[in-house]
């Protein structure tokens, strides 16, 4: 099985590549619209930390001839959980839980809020110097994020090659690949996207993506050694407009080979499809599995 963090960030590669993309006409200048489109991914983000959905993720074992060879799918309900987006399992291939795994949720959901209670009174005990210290350490991950923003505006080679329309929207067609040559620092963020080269659809109205489908351009990997992800894994993500504020993953399909532990041959494929969309609140849940 791909490990979810792996999948993660793909996904997470994709979707910085996709929010930061940039309007362009033919005479501007791409990496400064680059940087001014960057502006928007942290209201973004901000954005669908507010919203409930259900996300379903199948993904298939091939064998050497690419047959599958296994399958399996889980069904999550998302939420917005205070600071944290929590996942509830509520379906296992398309199968309703059994009681003993509705049991083992409800009792997960109530150690995250524990543990959230506990952060919280933490946080009311600090002292001064330990205030500093944690805000501080989320500086240095802003920081650090800002940076991987300006490694791709200085890495990437960006190319407006037309324009489409996607279900009636317009929308301008990108292609982005690593400049040949340029030293990327070692992130492990940019160990990822500094591994892949794509094409994005942007939409006219708001600069936001509408669909990206990225390759890998080389081997990445991830925990030092211990896992491997070999050139031409893709990732296609969808997106839709939702509430009339912000566009949000719709699909996302992936196809990957690579090696874990360095001993087991990895070959799969698989997608995420994201449904129910609701506006965070006391009394909006996404419960049903029937949408």
């Amino acid at each position: 099985m791909l490990h979810r963090s792996m999948r993660i960030w793909l996904a997470g590669a994709c979707a910085l590549l996709g929010f930061t993309a940039p309007a362009l006409h033919a005479a501007d200048d791409p990496k400064e619209i680059l940087r001014r489109a960057m502006r928007m991914d942290a209201r973004n983000r901000e954005l669908e930390r507010t919203y409930t959905y259900v996300e379903r993720h199948e993904q298939r074992t091939l064998d050497g001839k690419g047959a599958v060879k296994h399958r399996e799918s889980t069904t999550w309900d998302v939420t917005p959980l205070r600071r944290i987006t929590y996942r509830r399992l509520i379906q296992r291939d398309d199968k309703p839980l059994s009681p003993a795994e509705e049991t083992q949720q409800a009792a997960a959901r109530k150690r995250r809020e524990a543990a959230l209670q506990k952060a919280d009174e933490r946080r009311a005990a600090e002292t001064p110097a330990e205030r500093q210290k944690r805000l501080a350490a989320r500086d240095r991950a802003r920081q650090q994020e800002q940076r991987d923003k300006d490694e791709i505006v200085d890495g990437f080679d960006l190319h407006l090659i037309g324009e489409e329309q996607i279900d009636g929207i317009p929308v301008w067609v990108i292609d982005g690949a690593p400049r040949p040559g340029y030293k990327f620092k070692s992130s492990q963020f940019i160990n990822v996207v500094s591994r892949m080269k794509g094409r994005i659809w942007i939409a006219k109205s708001d600069y936001q993506p509408v669909r990206i489908d990225a390759e890998t351009t080389g081997t990445i990997s991830f925990g030092g050694f211990l896992a491997r992800i070999y050139k031409g894994t893709r990732v296609q993500v969808e997106y839709t407009y939702v509430n009339g504020e912000i566009w949000l993953p719709k699909r996302m399909s992936f196809s990957v080979s690579g090696r874990i532990l360095l001993l087991k041959g990895l070959r799969e494929e698989g997608d995420s499809a994201y449904s129910g969309y609701q506006k965070f609140s006391t009394d909006s849940r996404v419960v049903s599995t029937e949408e």
